[in-house]
Parts: C-alpha cells; sequence; structure tokens
C-alpha cells in the first residue's frame, strides 16, 4: 500500500541533483506500479514535475557552466606560443 505524499514546499525540495533524481526515480517507481490512490498519485504527479523541473535548471546551469569553460580554455593563448 502506497503511502500518502504531499507536494513538496519548496524548502523540501532537494539541494542536490541527484536527490531530486533519486526522488524523482522512487516517484516514477510508484506511479509505475499503479498502486497508489487516485489523490496519492496526484499528489506524486505534483512532486515530481516540480522535481523534474529543478533537475531541468540543475543540467542547464552545468551545461551553460561548461560551455564557459570550454569558450575559456578556446581563446586562451596556448602555452609555448
Amino acid at each position: 500500500m502506497a503511502t500518502t505524499d504531499h507536494p513538496p514546499t519548496p524548502s523540501q525540495v532537494p539541494v542536490r541533483f541527484e536527490d531530486a533524481f533519486a526522488r524523482l526515480q522512487a516517484i516514477v517507481e510508484t506511479l509505475e506500479s499503479g498502486e497508489a490512490t487516485l489523490e496519492e498519485s496526484l499528489a506524486l504527479y505534483t512532486e515530481g514535475m516540480t522535481l523534474v523541473r529543478f533537475c531541468g535548471e540543475k543540467l542547464a546551469s552545468a551545461q551553460q557552466r561548461i560551455e564557459q569553460l570550454n569558450a575559456e580554455t578556446a581563446s586562451a593563448p596556448a602555452d609555448g606560443d
């Protein structure tokens, strides 16, 4: 039997990408099992969408930082030139 989960408040959203992703995986497994009630499923779906946005923002930020580092490396003069 599924436990009642409530949508996270902003303070409950994980700080780390890895924690958010692990929670998202657990939510997907619970929803796919079909054991949650309709109300529980809606609460889990809402929490999952919050986590999807959070993870997406973290990934976009990481990608932007990588692109910035690559641009800095490409524009830096090579040693010995």
